[in-house]
């Protein structure tokens, strides 16, 4: 009886065999543990403590997977969503002057308001609110973005004053630290290595310090793990609530979340052979992104890397269960992740931009009124280096191209209403600038 409790509070059904579970489960934490140091020096870049985000981190995931696991009961692994991460910090941050601490009152809003969309019909509205060319070009727009971000890093293209960027110095052990790394990813990913991203990290890490591109953290913060955590924890700073800018935030943040998760858990439940959860899995992940803005960090995605563990025979919430089992016991090595250089980091970024740009194979590029918004949107988030601004472009222009070829009542009435926000929100800036 009591074994049958257990299987039915994780999902399983008969025929889950749960050895399979357990191997699916470690799998998926080695596909994705690279998140929490790489997730870190993101959240560092806005101001963040690093060592603090590690930890951020962590809560989220364990609290992520194991929402997924009691309330999903789906083998979907939730942690820190990349392109999210970058949204949070070069564009709510670095873009719209909101200090880190607004910024998790922002993912906080956001989360409650995601909630409300998940446990109602309003995800369907939503989503069919933005044509499906725009949502794909916001996902390749956000993989460029990190993939000049991750070019950025690693030295292997450096700012110029004449062209802007240029190539960078293949003498700086940095840089060639980046580039062999990249190409062991790229060789280790491509040929479905168990934990490749992971092995590509701790190689470029050695290298860093063997050819003398990093060095030992002179300052190392004293103290346990979670010594300094407290200035993270529940930090939401609401001074900005009232603000248009806020707001706006919000609701761009919205957009990106419930578009990308919608996509992801759609076809993670269906290759996992429960598509019956998808609802569930929904609601679980919104839970888990009011979580992730009282831990500090920014949002959580049902992670891509989910499809390894799927894949290795994952059909149940005791898979996510494992993964966030194996999250807690990374704790242990947080003083070590200190020691990993941008140098090491910067070639996942790029890697992990590189298969988001592969959601361009899923848009409608024949009409001409579909391919240049989408197209702005593409190029603009990492030409103007801000998610936002780049979204504008594709958002204003989509409904006016369409009015201007007679094709106005193909456009949702809601986009008319998302365009004239992007508007005012230039305006806005115009005005405060």
């Amino acid at each position: 009886m009591k074994s049958n409790i257990w299987r039915n509070s994780v999902g399983m059904e008969p025929g889950d065999n749960w050895k399979q579970e357990w191997a699916a489960g470690i799998l998926s934490y080695f596909a994705s543990v690279y998140i929490v140091m790489v997730n870190a020096a993101i959240l560092a870049d806005a101001g963040m403590p690093l060592r603090a985000g590690m930890v951020a981190t962590l809560l989220t995931a364990i609290t992520g997977c194991l929402l997924m696991a009691f309330g999903g009961k789906t083998p979907i692994i939730v942690v820190p969503g990349m392109g999210i991460n970058a949204f949070f910090t070069y564009t709510l941050v670095h873009s719209m002057k909101l200090d880190w601490r607004e910024a998790l009152a922002v993912v906080v809003v956001t989360g409650v308001l995601f909630a409300i969309v998940a446990f109602t019909s309003l995800y369907r509205i939503l989503s069919d609110a933005i044509p499906h060319n725009l949502q794909h070009a916001i996902t390749v727009g956000i993989g460029l973005f990190l993939t000049f971000i991750g070019l950025q890093k690693s030295g292997i293209v450096i700012a110029h004053a004449t062209t802007f960027v240029a190539i960078g110095h293949f003498s700086d052990p940095a840089v060639i630290t980046s580039v062999v790394t990249l190409l062991l990813a790229l060789v280790l990913f491509i040929r479905g290595t168990r934990g490749g991203l992971l092995i590509s990290m701790l190689v470029g890490t050695g290298l860093a310090y063997l050819l003398g591109a990093a060095h030992a953290p002179k300052n190392t913060e004293p103290g346990h793990v979670f010594s300094g955590y407290g200035s993270v924890f529940a930090s939401m700073d609401w001074g900005g609530f009232v603000s248009l800018v806020f707001w706006i935030a919000v609701f761009l943040l919205l957009l990106i979340v419930v578009f990308e998760n919608i996509g992801l858990i759609a076809s993670q439940t269906l290759m996992a052979g429960r598509p019956e959860r998808f609802k569930s899995s929904l609601r679980a992940l919104s839970l888990a992104n009011i979580a992730a803005g009282l831990f500090g960090s920014s949002p959580v995605v049902a992670a891509a890397e989910s499809t390894a563990g799927i894949a290795a025979g994952g059909r149940s919430g005791l898979t996510s269960l494992v993964t966030g089992l194996l999250f807690g016991a990374t704790f242990l090595f947080i003083p070590l992740l200190a020691y990993v250089p941008d140098s090491a980091i910067a070639p996942i970024l790029i890697v992990i931009g590189g298969l988001m740009v592969q959601s361009v194979r899923e848009m409608d590029l024949g009409d001409m009124t579909e391919l240049f918004p989408a197209f702005l949107v593409m190029v603009m988030i990492p030409f103007t280096y801000s998610i936002v601004d780049g979204m504008a472009f594709g958002f204003i222009t989509y409904p006016l191209v369409k009015l201007a070829t007679g094709k106005g009542k193909e456009v949702p009435p809601a986009l008319y209403g998302i365009a004239g926000l992007f508007i005012a929100n230039f305006v806005l800036h115009a005005l405060m600038g």
